[in-house]
């Protein structure tokens, strides 16, 4: 498992599978949006979390369709499909190298554009927590269309129509949990339901996202 990790980050920095592009589509959304609202810091403090979390589920939404396409177009999703390790395992790890090059560097970047849209400085802690916890269900989800669509020609629109309405409740509630923490309210309860749901898409889509593949693939 440790190797497929290893080629999949490889194969996402050389092909382009979606690192950077993320980043750069994140910043895009913190620049533009500035410019099309108007620069009152109240009004964009106001707007700031949910355009946040937007932004971040439309930048992993970005390669969400090369997850298994080039493994499709080459073989290698056939040879998975039979080999000795579980297909779920092999769900699993694409799915956190796709966090990995997506996700993470959203997480870690988020601070910085945070700025761009005037959020207040309390809110900077739980808006990485919120991507921390809320990221990794987003590709887990992403994993779950791309399984469903492989193999499909132009499929990219469709995967985007399958997962995007997945995606409301996590954005919901991690929006919520910056919105509530940038205003100094409790957090505990969005928090928890968005890390409820990160467990329970890791711990259930992995098995749905194989029996896909098989379908797939026959």
């Amino acid at each position: 498992m440790i190797a497929l990790l290893l080629r999949d980050l490889r194969l996402a920095i050389r092909a382009g599978g979606g690192f950077g592009l993320g980043l750069a589509f994140f910043l895009l959304v913190a620049v533009l949006v500035p410019l099309g609202v108007g620069p009152e810091p109240a009004t964009l403090a106001k707007i700031a979390p949910g355009i946040l979390w937007v932004g971040a589920l439309l930048a992993c939404l970005l390669s969400l369709d090369r997850i298994f396409a080039l493994d499709f177009e080459d073989g290698s999703l056939d040879l998975l499909a039979t080999a000795p390790m579980p297909l779920e395992g092999a769900v699993a790890v694409k799915s956190l190298a796709h966090w990995a090059v997506t996700g993470l560097p959203l997480t870690l970047a988020s601070p910085v554009l945070a700025l761009l849209l005037n959020l207040p400085p309390q809110g900077y802690l739980w808006l990485v927590a919120s991507l921390a916890l809320g990221t990794p269900a987003l590709s887990v989800i992403g994993a779950f269309g791309a399984a469903l669509t492989v193999g499909l020609k132009r499929g990219g629109l469709l995967l985007s129509l399958l997962v995007l309405p997945l995606y409301v409740p996590t954005l919901i509630f991690g929006a919520e949990v910056v919105k509530r923490g940038a205003a100094g309210l409790e957090v505990g309860s969005p928090l928890l339901l968005l890390a409820g749901i990160t467990l329970a898409v890791t711990a259930l889509l992995p098995f749905a996202s194989a029996a896909a593949i098989r379908v797939n693939l026959r």
